[in-house]
C-alpha cells in the first residue's frame, strides 16, 4: 500500500528498548518520571516531592483531527471521517485532476476480463493505482467492490484494465468531499446485510459477495470478495454470503 507510516504488530520474545530522538534529549532531565497507570493505560502518572502526583492524559495533546491519512472532524453530536485531503493528493499524482468526472465508480453494462489480446501496460504504475486505491477503501465503502475486482489483474494488466482504475480515480475525485458519520446514538442493535451475485467471475465462474456492519446507526465493518467456491446456483451464492456475513458479524 501507499502509505507514509504504518505501525507493525508483530510478537516479540526478546526485550526492547528505547530512547528518546537524537536532539530531543533533555540533559538536566533525562528521565521525565512518568509511569503508566495501572487502570487506565492513556493515564500516565509523576510522583513529586510530598507524595504528590501530576496527572498527564494522552487527552492533554489536544483533539485528534488527521491520523494516517484519515481526517477526523468532532462535533457535538458526531464525527466526521474522510480522505478528502488524501483523495486529492492521489488524483494529483496521477496526473487526473483536470479530468472529466464520473458519477459512478463503474460501468455496470461492461465486465472486466483477463483480455488476452489487450495492450500491455506499466505494471508499477497500474499496482501503485491499485494500492492508493485499496488504501483509500478504509474510509470509501462505495469502491471497495470494483476495486477488488481490478486488483484481480495485477499480474498482467491490460489497457482495459487500467482504463476502468482511472474511472475510479475520476469518480472519488467528484466525491472527495463523502464523509462517513459516526452519531453519538443511544441505541444498542447491532445489524449487518449482505448480497451475492450469480456468477460474478468471467475467469472462474466463482460469485462476488459483500456486506456491511452497523453498531447502532453507524457504520463499523464492510467487506467485498471473492468466494472461495463456485456456486451452482444463486440460492447456493447466497447462502455462502449469509454464512460468511454472520461469522463476521459475531
Amino acid at each position: 500500500m501507499d502509505v507514509k507510516s504504518v505501525f507493525l504488530n508483530g510478537y516479540l520474545n526478546e526485550e526492547v528498548y528505547v530512547e528518546q530522538p537524537k536532539g530531543f534529549v533533555d540533559v538536566d532531565h533525562p528521565d521525565y518520571g512518568y509511569v503508566r497507570g495501572e487502570n487506565d493505560k492513556t493515564i500516565f502518572l509523576k510522583k513529586e516531592q510530598m507524595n504528590l502526583v501530576t496527572e498527564f492524559k494522552m487527552s492533554l495533546v489536544g483533539e485528534l483531527t488527521y491520523f494516517l491519512g484519515l481526517q477526523i472532524k468532532q462535533l457535538k453530536d458526531g464525527i466526521f471521517i474522510s480522505q478528502s485531503k488524501y483523495i486529492k493528493d492521489f488524483v494529483k499524482r496521477f496526473g487526473l485532476e483536470n479530468a472529466h468526472t464520473k458519477r459512478i465508480s463503474a460501468p455496470i453494462h461492461i465486465k472486466l476480463t483477463k483480455s488476452l489480446d489487450g495492450s500491455c501496460v506499466d505494471k508499477s504504475l497500474y499496482r501503485s493505482i491499485i494500492g492508493s486505491l485499496l488504501y483509500l477503501t478504509t474510509s470509501r465503502p462505495d469502491i471497495s467492490f470494483v476495486v477488488g475486482i481490478c486488483a484481480g489483474y495485477q499480474a498482467e494488466p491490460k489497457a482495459s484494465h487500467l482504463l476502468s482504475a482511472k474511472r475510479i480515480i475520476k469518480y472519488i475525485n467528484s466525491t472527495c468531499e463523502y464523509d462517513l458519520l459516526y452519531s453519538f446514538d443511544t441505541n444498542s442493535s447491532f445489524i449487518g446485510y449482505c448480497d451475492a451475485n450469480g456468477v460474478g467471475s468471467f475467469k472462474d465462474r466463482k460469485s462476488s459477495f459483500g456486506g456491511c456492519f452497523f453498531f447502532k446507526n453507524n457504520l463499523v465493518s464492510w467487506f467485498s470478495k471473492k468466494q472461495n467456491c463456485v456456486s451452482l446456483s444463486t440460492a447456493e451464492a447466497e447462502y455462502v454470503a449469509a454464512g460468511s456475513s454472520c461469522t463476521q458479524l459475531l
